[in-house]
């Protein structure tokens, strides 16, 4: 089977957190440097994917609550400056729908994820040039990747989630 090189068109391509906070409201940030590339045949069936990101790269447009989230409390930048993504599985389950699995390394701890991805089609831009578009989303718990930090409020609730909600829109480009 012929497979097919794409990479993740940086332009057109983000990956999004979303976060509880104080367990009343979400906190939205977002990776500004995602790279990737997939292998895959005809179809997308079985592709091969792998992302990474810069930790550095974090935006909550909170410039406080930012340098907090890059710093020891939470991803140690400084030591562990890549989140990376591996994928170990993709499987079509409907027309458009996949679920994607692999593995999740953040601050040099890797576990299995499985994410939802939806596949929005393919298309040719005003170059020529050949993409397809994806949307996924998954939940991972912060604390197994070592993301531990919180706080307890007066009443004893917690400050910050555990439960992470990851979102991506992927636009690819055919090489």
């Amino acid at each position: 089977m012929a497979t097919t090189n794409w990479a993740f068109d940086p332009a057109h391509s983000e990956l999004q957190f979303k976060v509880k906070h104080l367990l009343i409201s979400t906190v939205t940030g977002n990776f500004k440097e995602l790279t990737g590339s997939v292998v895959a045949g005809d179809s997308f069936d079985d592709a091969r994917i792998q992302f990474e990101t810069s930790i550095d790269s974090l935006s909550t447009h909170n410039e406080q609550r930012d340098q907090h989230l890059k710093g020891a409390d939470f991803f140690e930048a400084d030591q562990f400056p890549k989140l990376s993504f591996t994928s170990t599985r993709f499987e079509k389950k409907g027309e458009d729908h996949y679920n994607l699995e692999g593995d999740l390394t953040i601050k040099g701890i890797t576990k299995p994820v499985s994410l939802n991805v939806e596949y929005n089609g393919t298309a040719q831009d005003p170059y020529g040039n050949t993409k397809a578009g994806f949307e996924l989303n998954g939940k991972i718990n912060r604390s197994e990747f070592g993301l531990t930090w919180n706080a307890l409020t007066e009443a004893g609730g917690m400050v910050v989630s555990d439960e992470v909600k990851l979102l991506g829109n992927i636009q690819l480009i055919k090489q």
